[in-house]
């Protein structure tokens, strides 16, 4: 009874297109539409009946795991509802709850995705670091494997992804895909990232640069002939170098900077902002790491990269997020009040928007 329960829970989020489904303590289960919180008309749950409910899609193994370490991230396969990335944890008096996310089966493309015409040349590179960041929830993995797809349906190479969990699976066109999961397939990041190096990768994903060592192999993977996607919890391209820089310290980071201004192709910098209407949409900034901001990264003056974004803007095919803002408010998308809440820069927005 109890996995019927939890696969009624799934269906739930597939039906009302929702992203997330919450199991809490004390609680009524609730599901994440457009961004919000919706708590579905059901008893509220207690921490028995999670439990019950939960450790039946898991094995003795990972039970093991939870209970050693309070945490557990995997993802799970139902044939008839969807693929799911779980994470069960426990809150105060160690009742277990858990988070599902809804992982697409069909992966989608860049024009399903209605990206920036760039993405399909940034990823057409043989070699460099493309990261893709952003806060939680705003859509990184699947621009990741949307970008992957574009490799996939064009190229011959041998793409390794190292995930925690792996999400999206992709079918081998014409590329050979080797996904790895961490914890199951490898010990970590850090180690499989170094171990890929001989194992004749064209493209590498990192689904989390998490640490230094694991920062530090993927800047060196890209010095070496590799095309390297990661990802990191920043949400500028300036604030996603200058967190790079600050993980090593004293002369490390001289070193850093000069590997990044060498090695470093682009930041992609999106958020999900709630659509007018219903639904979500992408609001990206796109750093292209041409010769004046390498040299601007060399040389410490990160301050002024910003600046840099906004020139030839036409031929380097460079966008502010203010400036992605702006069209999406011209085209009445998103709403004056939700562009002002997730902006970066507010006060450039606001004078962009003449108030």
């Amino acid at each position: 009874m109890a996995s019927i329960n939890i696969k009624a829970l799934l269906k739930n989020v597939v039906a009302y297109k929702a992203s997330d489904l919450h199991l809490v303590s004390r609680s009524e289960p609730q599901i994440r539409i457009d961004g919000k919180l919706v708590p579905l008309d059901m008893d509220k749950l207690d921490g028995n009946t999670i439990e019950e409910m939960c450790y039946t899609l898991i094995s003795d193994k990972q039970k093991k795991k939870l209970e050693e370490e309070k945490e557990l991230d995997f993802a799970i396969m139902f044939p008839d509802i969807g693929r799911f990335r779980a994470n069960y944890y426990y809150t105060i008096n160690t009742e277990l709850a858990a988070a599902f996310r809804i992982i697409p089966i069909d992966i989608p493309s860049l024009d399903d995705l209605n990206t920036p015409a760039i993405f399909k040349d940034i990823i057409m590179r043989e070699k460099g670091l493309i990261l893709v960041t952003g806060p939680t929830g705003s859509g990184k993995s699947t621009t990741l494997a949307a970008l992957l797809n574009e490799i996939n349906l064009y190229e011959h190479r041998h793409i390794i992804t190292i995930e925690d969990p792996v999400e999206f699976i992709h079918t081998n066109k014409k590329a050979l895909f080797s996904h790895r999961n961490v914890g199951e397939d490898t010990k970590s990041f850090a180690r499989a990232l170094k171990f890929s190096l001989r194992e004749d990768p064209d493209v590498i994903l990192v689904g989390e640069m998490r640490d230094q060592e694991t920062i530090s192999t993927a800047i060196t993977a890209a010095e070496t002939g590799h095309l390297v996607m990661g990802t990191l919890h920043t949400n500028s391209a300036v604030q996603t170098i200058n967190r790079i820089v600050d993980s090593f310290e004293g002369a490390e980071q001289v070193q850093v900077r000069t590997m990044l201004a060498t090695s470093l192709y682009a930041v992609i910098s999106q958020s999900l902002l709630p659509k007018i209407g219903g639904g979500r949409v992408a609001v990206h900034e796109i750093m292209i790491n041409n010769a004046p901001i390498a040299n601007l990264i060399r040389e410490n003056k990160m301050h002024q990269i910003y600046s840099q974004m906004q020139l030839n803007q036409q031929k380097t095919g460079m966008i502010t997020q203010t400036q992605s803002m702006m069209r999406y408010l011209r085209a009445n998308l998103i709403s004056k009040e939700d562009a002002i809440r997730y902006s970066t820069q507010p006060q450039e927005l606001l004078n962009n928007m003449g108030i």
